[in-house]
Formats: structure tokens, C-alpha cells, sequence
């Protein structure tokens, strides 16, 4: 697995801060310093409302936003959060500039989803030491820099001076012979501090997202499907990976969209066969960008019914028993895939954000030499691999489309 820089898009609300002198503008934790933070705002941008889920911050991890007398409403004004008495950064990205010539950036692990590694944030430019974080907690990356330094831009545009800066997260790849896939969170934060007679601006730079396209199911001559399971675990007590398989996506319900790591259920199972004695296996279960199971690039999920060893996030094989409640368990397989996006080969950018789920199959008849049970010890897929199935036996079966999102359905 190696480390590379790519894209994320943040959504982050305007900070505005004058008149301040060069000091820090945060403190942790929350009650041990008392920083300034600049008192006055722009006064013609109105302050937005902090989502609830932005101000559910551990209080171990609270950060102090301003002085310990900001107020509830300049803390607004701040785009903090508020609590009693207490004014702190929020699960988000907050950037504030001030009078003097200062970019603040406050990074939140809860910024993305999956959460990210507030370490492996960074300016571009990490040359000189000013431009690394200033400080770390397990849920913050604080950065104050010039903005004259760490690689900042500089432009006039009409009554504005404008200076530009940039910071991304490192990321995870996995490389395999057909394809490679990350999991992991990838952002790049683009913001500016724009100064006028007027008073001082913050503006964050937002990257839109890609529309979905339609969705696609292919089949073979066996009568089997691949379906997505989307029950939830809704009763205390419940498992959840025997929940997600009570309902199934259909097909008016593609595309659909899941987050990064998010759990994919995946079921094949064989359609219109009532013999109790036959047992579908899974030969080979991969996933493509686009709805045509021979396009590259691709990702191995099973190999030979196993889980692909060069995956990091294993997938998982879900037991079908008696237990399922169903009429032929052996009809069924079952596996979970965390949700990734492919990268591109050559420079490991984010590539596509969509993933379709194939799988070649066959159905087994179990001899007195072969007991069609499958297993992931080395001598029994040796056996396996060695076997002459019948092509009317085998079929190549695909899901229909899953969509990467940024946020949560």
C-alpha cells in the first residue's frame, strides 16, 4: 500500500476577522488558554446556522473558538459552535483570516465520510516550517500560517487584494494487476483571504459532484441474479449483516449511492431451480467503473470463491444456513464489500466514481469425489480449479450500478 495526494471536495462556510494582531487564534483543550480571536465581522454576510451534527463534539476534543467571553451570537458569527458558555470548532472545516495577514485553518476528522486522518492533511507547500500544522488533537489538524508564505497566490481582482492557498490529505491505494481502489477519504481544501478597504473575507472554493448515470444489469444463460440488500437493523438485539439481507434493492431503484467503506451486501443466488442437492459457487466476483464486465479497470473481490488477499478490507463471506429461513440455502451466497473508487493507474487520482459488482458462477452437483462445498484452504481450491464444469453449468451475472457519494444518503 503506498501514500498519494488527490481531490475532496469541502464544503466550509465563510469566516470573517479583523482587526487582530499576529497571536494564536484557538486553544486546546477548551479550558486551559484564553486566545483572541478578531471581534469584528463583515458586516454585510449574514452568519448560517451550524448543522446539529457539526456542534457534537466530544468535550475531550473541543477546541476554543475566540476568547472565553465570545457570545452565542459572535460565535455564529464565527461559524463555531456554542454551548453554555463555551465557543468551539465544529466537525467541519473552518478557515479565518485576519487583519494582520494571517490565515487560520482548522481541519475536523469529521469533515469527510469515512472520517479522515487529520495528520495526513498538509499545505502543498511543506518546505518550511511555518507551513506545517501548528498543533494536533485525535480530531483536529490546526494550521496558522502568513499569508505571504507556504505557497500562497497573489492577485488583484477590481477592489480586492486576494491571496490563495491550497492543502489536500494523503491516502491509501491498493494496486492490483487489473486495477487499483482507495477507500480512504481524498480532499483538496482551495481557499482565499481577500482584503479590501471594507474589511477582510474568507472564501472556500467548492468542487461539485458528477451526475449519476443509468442504471445497468447484465445476466447470463443460468438463471441466477445478483441483488444488493438494503434491510436495516432496526430492533436492540439485531445483527446487522443478517438484517441487510431481509430486502433487496430493485431495479427501479438504481443507481444507488453508498460513502466510502460503507458496507455493499451483495447476494447471488440461483433462480427457478427447486433441487434441495445442487450449490452454486462462486468462481470469481470482480468490479468494474462501468456496466461491461470485461472493461478495465478492474478489482478482484473473490478469487476462486475466496476473498482477494491483496485487499487491505478483506470482503466478507456471509454464512447461508438452515438458520437463513430459506427454502434453498445452498442456492445462496452471500459476501460484504467496503465501498470503494477506483484511481487512475498511472499517477493514482481519483478515477470513476461508480463501481459495478460482477461474479461468474456455477451450479454444482455434489459426487462422491467433489462435495461442492467450497473452502479457502490452498488444497481445496486446488481441486476446485482443476474441474471441467459445463458451460451451461456457468453464468456471468453483474449488479446494477452503485454511485460513490460525499455525504450520507
Amino acid at each position: 500500500m503506498e501514500l498519494f495526494k488527490c481531490l475532496f471536495s469541502v464544503v466550509v462556510v465563510a469566516l470573517l476577522a479583523c482587526d487582530a494582531t499576529a497571536q494564536n487564534y484557538w486553544s486546546t483543550p477548551l479550558q486551559e488558554h484564553q486566545a483572541p480571536l478578531p471581534t469584528q465581522q463583515q458586516p454585510n454576510v449574514p452568519p448560517a446556522a451550524a448543522p446539529l451534527e457539526k456542534c457534537q463534539v466530544e468535550q475531550g476534543d473541543k477546541i476554543q473558538c475566540g476568547t472565553p467571553d465570545t457570545t452565542a451570537e459572535l460565535c455564529e458569527n464565527l461559524n463555531c459552535c456554542f454551548e453554555g458558555s463555551h465557543c468551539y470548532y465544529g466537525n467541519a472545516v473552518t478557515v479565518q483570516c485576519t487583519r494582520d495577514g494571517q490565515f487560520v485553518v482548522v481541519v475536523g476528522r469529521d469533515a469527510t465520510v469515512p472520517k479522515i486522518d487529520v495528520e495526513s492533511v498538509s499545505l502543498l507547500e511543506m518546505n518550511d516550517p511555518p507551513c506545517n500544522p501548528v498543533d494536533f488533537t485525535s480530531a483536529f489538524a490546526i494550521f496558522q500560517f502568513p499569508v505571504t508564505g507556504c505557497g500562497t497566490t497573489f492577485k488583484d481582482e477590481e477592489s480586492y487584494v486576494v491571496y490563495e492557498n491550497h492543502m489536500s490529505s494523503s491516502y491509501e491505494v491498493g494496486v492490483g494487476p487489473r486495477g487499483s481502489i482507495t477507500r480512504d477519504s481524498h480532499f483538496e481544501l482551495l481557499f482565499q483571504c481577500r482584503y479590501s478597504n471594507a474589511g477582510v473575507e474568507a472564501l472556500v472554493m467548492d468542487v461539485t459532484g458528477v451526475p449519476p448515470p443509468v442504471p445497468v444489469a447484465a445476466a447470463g444463460p443460468l438463471r441466477v441474479q445478483l441483488r444488493l440488500g438494503n434491510g436495516q437493523c432496526l430492533t436492540k438485539g439485531c445483527v446487522e449483516e443478517k438484517s441487510a439481507y431481509s430486502s433487496f434493492y430493485n431495479q427501479a431503484d438504481y443507481p444507488i449511492t453508498k460513502v466510502l467503506r460503507e458496507p455493499v451486501y451483495v447476494e447471488v443466488n440461483i433462480l427457478e431451480r427447486s433441487d434441495p442437492n445442487i450449490f452454486l459457487n462462486l468462481e470469481h466476483c470482480w468490479a468494474t467503473s462501468s456496466p461491461t464486465p470485461e472493461s478495465m479497470p478492474q478489482w478482484d473481490l473473490l478469487i476462486d470463491g475466496c476473498p482477494n488477499q491483496d485487499d487491505r478490507y478483506l470482503t466478507t463471506m456471509v454464512p447461508v444456513d438452515g438458520s437463513s429461513g430459506l427454502s434453498y440455502p445452498t442456492h445462496h451466497k452471500r459476501f460484504i464489500v467496503k465501498m470503494f473508487t477506483f484511481v487512475d493507474q498511472s499517477d493514482f487520482s481519483p478515477q470513476r466514481d461508480t463501481v459495478f459488482i460482477h461474479c461468474s458462477v456455477e451450479v454444482c452437483y455434489p459426487s462422491s469425489t467433489y462435495a461442492c462445498e467450497q473452502s479457502c484452504h490452498r488444497q481445496r481450491r486446488a481441486v476446485a480449479a482443476g474441474r471441467k464444469v459445463p458451460s451451461n453449468r456457468k453464468a456471468l451475472v453483474s449488479s446494477g450500478e452503485v454511485i460513490l457519494t460525499k455525504q450520507r444518503p
